[in-house]
């Protein structure tokens, strides 16, 4: 797998200064990351890129980030904060105004099983839907039969993101789905009954289950297996 390569040092240093500003404050506003991501209309994931300097701020998330944090955009990231300004002007003189990202309500869907990936484990799919002590939220759409997952095991535990270290809680859509490479879906093994969870690559016209721990081997998809969920959204842990 590719590594991403760094952003450049200017645009890095406005991730730190948005992440410091983020801490010296979220305690005092009852803020977190999964709020954050509410408003903004994107995964936890997402803002925990920016945040860290992984993915470049942009105007749409520095204009929410600011307004929660009840601070003016310059306080992080000057040239945002200018662009921004360009865009308000711009928009007031002409008939084209930027477009925002909508906002999404956010849903709970149970977290039902363990997924053990590259382990034996009794099949996601038998759990009675909606019966779970837990309910995870989220504003991706899952499906009526959404549910959360936790992944178990090293597998999908990666050194650059994207990594889902065990305990990580993942969304699975478990219907109308696409197949795409380079995604994440829950496979089961039709004759053994083990579920894992891995990145689908589609190499040569053979399809793999692909782990993100380069210590496991991917596993080429035959008739014995079959795609049973797609990974949708993911929760960071430990924060």
């Amino acid at each position: 797998m590719t590594k991403k390569k760094p952003i450049a040092p200017a645009l890095f240093a406005e991730c730190q200064a948005a992440h410091e500003l983020y801490l010296s404050k979220k305690n005092a506003l009852k803020l977190n990351q999964r709020k954050i991501a509410d408003a903004a209309g994107i995964t936890p994931v997402s803002v925990n890129h920016y945040l860290k300097g992984i993915n470049a701020l942009n105007a749409r998330f520095a204009s929410v980030l600011a307004k929660l944090l009840n601070e003016p955009v310059e306080s992080f990231s000057p040239r945002l904060a200018a662009e921004i300004e360009g865009m308000a002007a711009t928009s007031g003189h002409s008939n084209i105004a930027p477009m925002l990202q909508p906002h999404r309500e956010a849903r709970e869907y149970p977290l039902i099983s363990w997924v053990a990936a590259g382990e034996q484990i009794e099949s996601s799919v038998c759990y009675p839907t909606g019966i779970a002590d837990d309910w995870l939220s989220s504003t991706e759409n899952a499906g009526p039969r959404g549910y959360w997952l936790k992944v178990k095991g090293k597998s999908m535990t990666s050194d650059t993101p994207p990594s889902f270290p065990e305990g990580t809680p993942i969304l699975i859509r478990p219907e109308g789905f696409d197949l795409i490479s380079g995604k994440f879906y829950i496979a089961r093994h039709t004759v053994s009954g083990e579920t894992t969870f891995k990145q689908y690559n589609l190499d040569a016209g053979v399809g793999y289950l692909v782990p993100l721990n380069p210590e496991y081997k991917a596993v080429a998809l035959d008739g014995t297996w079959e795609i049973i969920g797609r990974a949708i959204d993911a929760k960071i842990t430990g924060m």
